[in-house]
């Protein structure tokens, strides 16, 4: 049994891994204000909302078989405490660290109108930081994190978020061409 667990704790993990992936790409669409393809842009925030929650879902569909397989020995302590984790301890901890993070991301996004968008926004850019430690966390301490399609799809989604990112601080991104349009602040005085 603890190798089907296992197998579905790396799966359900690389699947993690790329809807997050696909959340952060959309997250920086919708904060552009711009449509995706023929998708207007309030579905383009529902998308990416949705997308966020199946992300989570799948990360504690990889988390749960590990805290009952008896090889990974992972523990709840080592779930909430990063670098304590008795196998591949750094990598391991770098996965908790993201996880940390996602679980901010997702109890202010569920506060956001309680904590205000100032709050919300701070939080959020923590996607920033915890995107590149879920993928090392995933190469590093995943089993077949150097095989040939594990390293393609690292590479592709990095490739894919470095795009969205580089996009992003650009001038020609919509939410920061109005921004200096308007002396650099927003309606609510955020700066970005």
């Amino acid at each position: 049994m603890d190798d089907a667990m296992w197998a579905f704790a790396r799966v359900s993990g690389l699947v993690s891994m790329v809807l997050l992936t696909g959340s952060v790409l959309l997250g920086i669409l919708a904060r552009s204000g711009r449509p995706l393809l023929v998708i207007p842009r309030f579905s383009v925030s529902l998308l990416h909302r949705n997308i966020s929650l199946l992300a989570v879902v799948f990360l504690v569909f990889h988390v749960t078989p590990l805290l009952l397989d008896s090889y990974a020995r992972v523990n709840l302590v080592d779930v909430v405490v990063p670098f304590l984790g008795s196998y591949r301890g750094f990598w391991q901890g770098l996965g908790t660290v993201a996880l940390d993070l996602m679980a901010a991301v997702v109890v202010t996004s569920a506060l956001r109108h309680r904590l205000g968008q100032r709050t919300f926004r701070v939080v959020h850019w923590a996607s920033y930081v915890m995107w590149p430690l879920a993928l090392a966390h995933s190469v590093g301490n995943g089993t077949d994190g150097t095989s040939a399609p594990v390293v393609a799809a690292a590479v592709v989604l990095t490739v894919a978020v470095l795009a969205a990112a580089a996009w992003r601080v650009s001038a020609g991104f919509l939410e920061t061409a109005s921004l200096r349009g308007s002396g650099g602040t927003a309606r609510n005085g955020w700066r970005p």
